[in-house]
């Protein structure tokens, strides 16, 4: 077994620019591949998005996104490896991520690493600009009741990969108009509309930072609140190649995009539950004769965070062939199993939006 990382060796940092949503996100997937194969350090990336609107990994996104108005107004369409909900890109945010062992950083769970990166990154901008800065369970730094940041992560065995926004100078407006934004959500927090709820620095300090200086003042947050020692470097020609490829074979590519989506058709059941950890929607056809229905297949959907994030497709297939009147014991059953990260939801949750949805049924 290999000894734990010290916390002071260095810590890479990367600024890879402005990118395509997609092209950025494969970025990302290539950066998680290769740090768990040990062919990259741990690592701080800077990164920024053309236009882009992108649904979290285990979106609808038809539910999430204003499709027609982001085609008619260039706006690229990505979804993300991550879970949470949708959110807009442009030059006028700044994406920060961490791809790191968890040996360098030992903490119980993803919440705990979600608090403890969320606070030394609001310190750090907190410092640099005397905003108020802080974190806000179960993923967001605010000021004042105002999220200037969102964030989210999951982990791949020993990789811990997480990442997060800082809105710089963005139109909310032209935010909503891409995003299905529930009234429920509005209501929760005492909204009359979702511009409401986020807030720039441009709008805190009547300017615009300069992007180094948002930047160093993350990178100072993660130094003093994580113990790390931070340095410039350079983008491999591995991360390129593999960044390319995967890009090109599936994250690229419409079907990655439209992989999930609220299916059509009469005999669908559907059902959802919310928390404050998010919403998750369960979409399930039946079969069989009456007195012995049986789910033929079930779809879970959501602005959750679950870690390792393929245990939902788990979870779906281990769905089916249940007698629908044992579906709650089966979520419940599975949960107990695999042992699940999760930032706020509960498997009590998964139960509730797949008994919602089996209650539905004619």
């Amino acid at each position: 077994m290999s000894e734990p990382q010290s916390p002071a060796l260095p810590f890479r940092v990367i600024d890879t620019g402005v990118r395509d949503g997609r092209a950025n996100i494969a970025f990302d997937e290539a950066m998680i591949e290769l740090h768990r194969e040990g062919r990259i350090p741990d690592t701080v990336r800077f990164l920024r998005f053309e236009p882009t609107a992108l649904v979290g990994r285990h979106q609808a996104i038809s539910q999430e996104l204003k499709l027609d108005y982001c085609r008619d107004n260039g706006i690229g369409l990505a979804r993300r490896i991550t879970g949470g909900g949708a959110i807009y890109f442009d030059t006028g945010v700044l994406g920060w991520e961490l791809v790191l062992s968890r040996r360098r950083l030992a903490l119980p769970g993803l919440a705990d690493y979600a608090r403890q990166i969320c606070e030394s990154v609001a310190d750090g901008l907190a410092r640099a600009f005397a905003v108020p800065a802080r974190y806000r369970p179960r993923n967001d730094i605010e000021v004042e009741g105002r999220k200037l940041s969102g964030t989210g992560g999951f982990f791949d065995g020993d990789t811990l990969f997480y990442q997060g926004t800082v809105l710089i100078d963005v139109v909310p407006a032209r935010v909503m108009s891409c995003l299905n934004v529930p009234r429920a959500k509005l209501e929760k927090r005492a909204l009359d509309s979702a511009e409401q709820r986020i807030v720039t620095l441009k709008e805190l300090l009547g300017t615009v930072p300069p992007a180094n200086a948002i930047e160093m003042a993350v990178m100072d947050g993660l130094e003093r609140g994580l113990g790390l020692a931070l340095e410039r470097a350079d983008v491999s020609p591995d991360e390129e190649r593999l960044a390319a490829e995967i890009h090109r074979t599936s994250i690229g590519t419409d079907a990655f995009l439209f992989e999930i989506d609220r299916p059509e058709g009469s005999d669908v059941l559907a059902g959802d539950a919310t928390s404050a950890g998010g919403t998750i929607a369960a979409y399930i056809r039946v079969e069989g004769p009456h007195g012995a229905r049986r789910i033929r297949e079930a779809l879970v959907t959501g602005d959750f965070f679950i870690t390792p994030p393929r245990l939902v497709l788990d979870l779906e297939a281990h769905l089916r062939g249940v007698a629908i009147g044992e579906a709650g014991d089966a979520v419940e059953a599975f949960f107990a199993t695999h042992r699940p990260q999760m930032l706020s939801v509960t498997p009590a949750d998964f139960r509730r939006a797949i008994e919602a949805a089996l209650a539905a049924r004619a």
